[in-house]
């Protein structure tokens, strides 16, 4: 016995050892897993200059310090209390409430004098100073030239990778993806906006992203960009163009009705907070949207709104929407409403002092609108409608014009709709000369476009090899990133191991600790399991009444229906129905008052005594002294001694027979019960008896039995009953049960 208990001891010990190292493995892995780095930007809230030498503390946590840019980068958890201490103003307080880059503006701060002493600082100004200058020449170049926007930024980005500073880097990849984004290399302003991005995340950078991936003809990609910046906090202006930009990439998959949906969104938010120029071009991309699901009724109500929007919004804005009705026009046959809106475009267009306004196409295209482009969009009307004479001046005209500003595009297809005009009016010589010069015109744009080609392979080929150089600068940052990473890695390691030393000592003496409560709670669970079990079986005991007498219940209601006795019937039933309710009532309590036991007996007597009226008379007396609210009882305890009286006893009797139930205080603290039939008697009854009802009798007593056991086991002798026979000759029954108030 004593090997026994010694080696469940051990087996304990291991056991608990193992759960104590497990819940500490998964404690720290939960953690680990909760916390995130987060990076920030801490300024003054009046100057808005950056806070260099400032100390951020996780309460609780790590600690990080900013640098010469206000920047800091901490691990740390959503909830968590930032402390930021810094001499010039003391201690303010910010809680971490997502994995988003923080700024946070502290009062009080002024910028300390350079001195003599702060020769590191005054360096890192002078860096951030020569960053800002290359950073404003690279933007200055962005239209004029691009080698040398880009080449500007290498050199900002170039000022900056000592420091690691994740804003200003992130800065500076993302105005380099402007700059590809504004000359058409929309694959790599991609993959710049993404490197800034991963350095320092904004949502003005996702929504560049989202709209270049547009321009690029990546929707899908798009699609997932636009819908991770609605996870994001967003101004009004930023839902709208979210909204627009998912809009404009289902079109463009073809997905119309969820393109619908989003530019519904987008206006119903424009209208909302009255941001009219969104308002005007949703309500023209929603008619671009039903134009091209065939629904010109839709689009062209949705054209006039944004036409009318735009010539309320200036007069610029005006000229390029007349553009995009117009096309609309063309291409559903409105031919008269088309030239209406083109001359009426001509005339806004030569109102406006300027000689072309330039209007987005498709998604990664553009239109220029200009008076030559007009007059032969005209005439292409009236070419349409064979309207030759009202054709010809205008293809004159927009040839003209295209020749005058070396237009070559327009002059070359007005040339041909000239050439074509004249030979539908019989003009052939004419006709010949013209398309002679169309022909030059093609030969003039072709050499151009070669010469175009030639450049722009040139351009392309420069411009990548400054992009690798870019790319290798940044490989270099994260290299040295990834080698500071590994050291902080190791320190963490080791700070780790020591930690799991200290985890297993405290195990140890938390095992022993355990050991000892666990000989304690064995002890003490054996004792709970054996009144659990008492309950369990109080339960199980209670809840058994006898099915027969629901069915002969039953019965006698069928009995009296089959009489016509309706009147009987539903007394028996609406009694019945409140014994089986009280009954369930009562079913989850170990204990009930007196008072309801005696209710229910009641109940229970006189159905039975509707059923056996010609076979006994009751009594129930109670003695008035009796003070029975301080009495509890089991439920239903008295029921089968009873049931057993007039179904055993009585229900045999040839005459009619009396039932006495009788209760009276025995002392102050015990009470007597008494159930007296004068039946034909306990040793008669089992006479007359089948064997099935002697295994129902038994049961049904052995129940009781039970019942009191378990009740005297837990309550210290609670119940008493015994058994007896009223008469000498063996007839009558007698049963006597004493109750201790507690």
């Amino acid at each position: 016995m004593k090997n026994k208990f010694a080696i469940i001891l051990v087996f304990l010990c291991l056991i608990s050892f193992q759960e104590v190292v497990s819940q500490n493995s998964a404690k720290e892995k939960k953690e680990e897993a909760a916390f995130f780095m987060v990076r920030g930007e801490i300024r003054g809230r009046d100057n808005r200059a950056p806070v260099s030498d400032a100390t951020i503390r996780v309460v609780g946590g790590d600690v990080a310090k900013t640098n010469a840019f206000g920047r800091f980068t901490i691990r740390t958890r959503v909830g968590d209390q930032l402390v930021i201490e810094h001499p010039s103003f003391g201690k303010e307080f910010h809680k971490v409430s997502s994995d988003e880059s923080i700024v946070i503006l502290v009062e009080g701060f002024e910028e300390e004098e350079e001195n003599t002493s702060s020769l590191g600082r005054q360096k890192r100004k002078s860096d951030l100073k020569q960053y800002k200058v290359m950073l404003d020449s690279a933007v200055l170049f962005k239209k004029k030239d691009i080698e040398k926007s880009i080449q500007y930024i290498e050199k900002a980005l170039e000022n900056l990778y000592d420091d690691n500073d994740e804003k200003e880097l992130s800065d500076s990849y993302e105005i380099l993806g402007d700059v590809y984004v504004y000359w058409k290399q929309y694959d790599l302003a991609i993959s710049n906006y993404q490197i800034a991005l991963n350095t320092y995340s904004t949502t003005r950078l996702w929504i560049s992203l989202g709209k270049t991936q547009l321009l690029n003809a990546d929707y899908n990609e798009a699609i997932k960009s636009f819908k991770r910046i609605l996870r994001n906090s967003l101004s009004k202006y930023q839902k709208v163009t979210v909204y627009e930009g998912l809009g404009d990439a289902y079109k463009a998959l073809g997905k119309y009705d969820v393109a619908l949906e989003n530019y519904n969104k987008g206006l119903e938010i424009a209208k909302t907070n009255l941001i009219t120029p969104k308002v005007t071009d949703l309500n023209s991309k929603i008619a671009d949207n039903y134009a091209a699901t065939g629904n010109t009724n839709a689009a062209e109500g949705y054209f006039t709104n944004s036409l009318n929007l735009a010539q309320e919004q200036n007069l610029q804005r005006a000229i390029v929407e007349q553009d995009r009705v117009a096309d609309f026009y063309n291409s559903n046959s409105l031919f008269d409403k088309e030239i209406q809106l083109r001359k009426k475009n001509l005339e806004d267009l030569e109102k406006s002092g300027s000689d072309k306004q330039v209007a987005k196409g498709t998604l990664n295209d553009s239109v220029i609108i200009s008076t030559q482009r007009i007059n032969y969009k005209i005439g292409n009307a009236f070419l349409q409608q064979e309207k030759y004479d009202e054709a010809l001046p205008y293809f004159k005209k927009s040839a003209s014009e295209a020749n005058t500003k070396e237009d070559l595009i327009v002059a070359k297809d007005a040339t041909r709709k000239l050439s074509e005009t004249l030979e539908s009016l019989g003009e052939f010589d004419e006709a010949r000369t013209t398309f002679q010069e169309y022909v030059e015109l093609v030969n003039e744009l072709t050499l151009r476009k070669e010469q175009e080609i030639s450049l722009s392979s040139r351009l392309r080929k420069n411009i990548q090899e400054k992009q690798t150089r870019i790319m290798s600068l940044e490989a270099d940052r994260k290299l040295e990133r990834s080698r500071v990473d590994s050291y902080i890695r190791e320190q963490q390691l080791v700070e780790e191991s020591n930690k799991r030393q200290l985890y297993t000592i405290y195990s140890l003496i938390f095992g022993m600790i355990l050991l000892a409560i666990t000989i304690y709670l064995l002890y003490r669970n054996s004792k709970q399991q054996k009144l659990a079990n008492n309950l369990l079986a109080l339960k199980s005991l209670r809840t058994q009444m006898n099915p027969h007498f629901i069915f002969n219940a039953l019965n006698s209601v069928n009995n009296y229906i089959a009489l016509n006795d309706e009147r009987n019937a539903n007394r028996y039933l609406s009694e019945f129905s409140t014994l089986m309710r009280t009954v369930l009532e009562n079913s989850d309590e170990d204990f009930i008052p007196l008072s309801k036991e005696l209710e229910l007996l009641e109940l229970y007597v006189r159905l039975e005594h509707m059923r056996f009226q010609d076979k006994f008379e009751y009594k129930i007396n109670v003695d008035e002294q009796l003070k029975i609210s301080d009495f509890q009882i089991p439920p239903m305890l008295l029921q089968p001694y009873i049931e057993n009286a007039i179904w055993h006893g009585l229900r045999y009797k040839e005459e009619k027979g009396m039932l006495n139930i009788s209760i009276s205080a025995k002392t102050d603290e015990m009470l007597e019960i008494v159930i007296e039939d004068d039946g034909i008697g306990r040793e008669r009854s089992m006479e007359l008896k089948t064997k099935n009802q002697l295994r129902q009798k038994s049961k049904g007593m052995g129940n009781i039995k039970k019942r009191i056991a378990i009740l005297n086991d837990m309550y210290k002798d609670k119940v008493d009953v015994s058994v007896g026979n009223v008469f000498e000759d063996g007839q009558g029954t007698k049963v006597i049960l004493t109750l201790k108030k507690d």
